[in-house]
């Protein structure tokens, strides 16, 4: 009662220490007994149950129907045949780099999307890599670095390299060490390697690894200060522009020996990314893949107006940039890596039909370790001993158990995206067309996706006189020499006060 700073617990000592701790427990009792199956975020309890029946293996089948409304606006689903297939390959691959790499990559449909050893704890990195190694499958590092247990285990690794440059840091600098690299990129382990220009919940942030997940270890690994926030810079210093980031990938598909590399981002001003496509042109380099991450993408730590409000949502991104690479004329020398928020077989065929020719799920895999969506990832609090630095925690969390269960999600994602693919018709991943989807647009009215997005033709953004209307400016806003956007409309003059 004598203290000033919380007026409520001045007037109401008793009943505002009561309201305070029904606040500190209102997520869970929201999520354990308000919510229904498919309102809860930002994953609904359907898709977390369906994780985790997959990852246990035990049934995953529903009964009585559907529990969605399906006169619902915004209702999705794929259209079958009368005619289904049957797929003799039930583990379909897609190569990476067939043209421009000695060491190209056969992945899976579905991978591990970027998660830092830091950023999770070191069993979870541990049983990430111990399931993609079990059942065939890729794991990306997270711009963290190679961390031993990214290693232990012996699993496919995509190594991200962030703005911060861990691993392949120089601690002087702070920049992209190339000596370092080559001693990382060349381990066998390591089969792609990826760029991450930005992500999805903080695009145009950097990353962030809150002082409470530092430990000595990842002081090391990382090269960084011990006690202080890991904010990695908001853009890479080892390039400028977007012709400066093909030679960057150009110089590392080097270095690796022949191994494919990409670059990841959340869309933002569609005319940088045509300023890729343009130096693409100009220069004849062209990367190995995209990843493309949407705004709803996951992450451990992000400020609430960037995962709220800030960057271009996956499916939207998705057609963007699969209809810029083939307005540019490179599309059939570049993959196309979706993620943002797919959690089940049918969000895999969604956006194959939109562009993906492979997918990341994060969030997926975390449930499938037994995540259960505290959202207590920046805290160091973790109650489930993925996203904790806390021995007490993490050491809970047993590797052979997990790792087993994110080998049966992956296996059983992969076998129900099989048997989509069988009931459409259709014989393989790359089959999957926007025409397959259906989405519910009013009460009486059905689009396809076919209808929904836009498609263009081979080659069309190189000629003028082809150039669809609704691409013209950003298409002339586009530089390949630098990140500047060509003023196509001249801005009013500031009116300075006084």
């Amino acid at each position: 009662m004598m203290q000033k700073t919380s007026t409520l617990l001045r007037i109401y000592p008793f009943i505002g220490h009561l309201r305070y701790f029904m606040e500190y427990i209102r997520p869970e009792i929201q999520q354990y007994f308000i919510e229904d199956e498919t309102n809860g975020m930002p994953i609904s309890r359907e898709f977390r149950a369906l994780v985790y029946q997959r990852a246990k293996g035990v049934r995953d089948t529903r009964a009585f129907g559907t529990v969605f409304d399906v006169y619902k606006q915004g209702y999705e689903w794929i259209n079958h045949s009368l005619e289904p297939h049957v797929i003799e390959n039930k583990d379909p691959r897609v190569i990476f780099g067939a043209k421009n790499c000695s060491k190209p990559y056969a992945a899976s449909p579905l991978n591990i999307s970027a998660m830092s050893y830091g950023a999770l704890s070191k069993n979870a990195i541990m049983a990430l890599n111990k399931g993609a190694k079990m059942d065939n499958f890729a794991h990306n590092t997270g711009e963290g670095g190679v961390s031993p247990y990214h290693l232990k285990h012996g699993g496919d690794l995509i190594w991200q390299i962030g703005t911060g440059y861990f691993g392949c840091r120089n601690n002087v600098t702070e920049g992209f060490d190339e000596e370092k690299f080559i001693k990382t990129a060349t381990k066998e382990e390591v089969k792609m390697i990826e760029i991450k220009l930005s992500q999805g919940a903080k695009p145009g942030h950097g990353g962030i690894l809150p002082a409470a997940k530092l430990t000595q270890e990842i002081v090391d690994i990382r090269g960084v200060e011990m006690g202080k926030d890991v904010v990695s810079p908001p853009a890479h210093t080892a390039f400028s522009s977007p012709k400066g980031l093909l030679e960057f990938i150009a110089l590392l598909r080097e270095k690796s020996g022949g191994k494919p590399v990409g670059f990841k981002l959340c869309i933002g001003h569609k005319a940088e990314f045509l300023a890729i496509c343009k130096a693409m042109n100009e220069t004849g380099l062209t990367p190995d893949f995209v990843t493309v991450d949407g705004s709803e993408g996951g992450t451990g730590a992000a400020p609430i107006e960037m995962a709220n409000s800030v960057g271009m949502p996956l499916r939207d991104a998705l057609s963007f940039v699969h209809n810029a690479l083939i307005g540019a004329g490179v599309r059939d020398d570049i993959k196309i890596i979706a993620a943002g928020k797919v959690i089940s077989a049918f969000h895999m065929m969604r956006v194959l039909a939109l562009g993906a020719d492979t997918i990341n799920s994060a969030r997926g895999m975390m449930f499938a370790l037994g995540c259960i969506q505290s959202r207590h990832c920046n805290t160091d609090k973790c109650p489930t001993g993925i996203a904790t630095q806390e021995p007490l925690r993490y050491e809970a969390l047993d590797v052979t158990d997990k790792g087993q269960r994110v080998a049966n999600y992956h296996h059983s994602m992969v076998k129900h995206l099989v048997e989509l693919l069988e009931v459409a018709g259709i014989n393989h991943t790359e089959e999957v067309m926007p025409w397959h989807i259906n989405r519910r647009a009013s009460a009486t009215e059905i689009k396809s996706y076919y209808d929904i997005y836009e498609s263009l033709d081979e080659g069309c953004l190189l000629s003028k006189k082809t150039i669809p209307e609704t691409w013209q400016r950003s298409w002339d806003m586009a530089n390949y020499d630098t990140w500047e956007l060509n003023p196509v409309v001249k801005k009013k003059k500031p009116v300075i006060a006084g």
